[in-house]
């Protein structure tokens, strides 16, 4: 069986390449990991909507070896809710230096900065995007982010996007077959 994800086609050796030498992903959460809106109740609460599908894609991710890591510049109950949920081992919040968060992450794990993909937006994420081997965004994100990405999504932040970057890396280290056989073999 040759499962391969429909955008693989058009993903150029050069990325391949980038993304196979994965060890760490890094998201930011807002505009990533969410629509990138904030939506607040009358009485004031915060409310927050995650995609599904991208919370899978890190499920796969880790299961596949490769560690996940958010850095967000905000503070919010609700992402660290979704990413213990997640089981993801790094939640660093209230970090407005990404790139600095970024470095703590490659000394305390011993890894290069190539080994890395950074996901993220907008301005505050681009030193993190461009420190990174890959760097990953969104079509929505801003477009000076955009212009310094090895890649932008198809998929717009908080609607598949994440799936789409653990997809590619899966794809790259020859890793996704193995990641879906479970789902594939279920209907046999």
């Amino acid at each position: 069986m040759n499962v391969q994800p429909p955008l693989s086609s058009d993903w150029p050796e050069e990325l391949i390449d980038k993304a196979a030498r994965i060890r760490l992903i890094a998201l930011d959460v807002d505009g990533i990991m969410s629509d990138g809106k904030l939506y607040f109740s009358a009485t004031g609460d915060e409310t927050k909507g995650f995609n599904i599908l991208d919370g899978l894609g890190l499920k796969q991710l880790m299961a596949a070896g490769i560690t996940v890591a958010v850095i967000t510049g905000r503070r919010s109950p609700l992402t660290e809710k979704r990413m213990t949920d997640l089981g993801i081992p790094h939640l660093m919040q209230g970090r407005e230096d990404k790139k600095q968060a970024l470095d703590e992450l490659v000394r305390d794990m011993n890894i290069q900065p190539d080994e890395i993909a950074y996901m993220g937006d907008d301005l505050p994420d681009l030193p993190a995007l461009r420190f990174a081997g890959l760097g990953i965004t969104v079509p929505n994100g801003y477009w000076l982010v955009q212009q310094h990405a090895d890649y932008c999504t198809r998929a717009a932040g908080g609607s598949g996007a994440v799936r789409e970057a653990c997809d590619l890396i899966l794809a790259a280290q020859n890793k996704l077959e193995a990641a879906l056989a479970r789902y594939l073999e279920a209907g046999e």
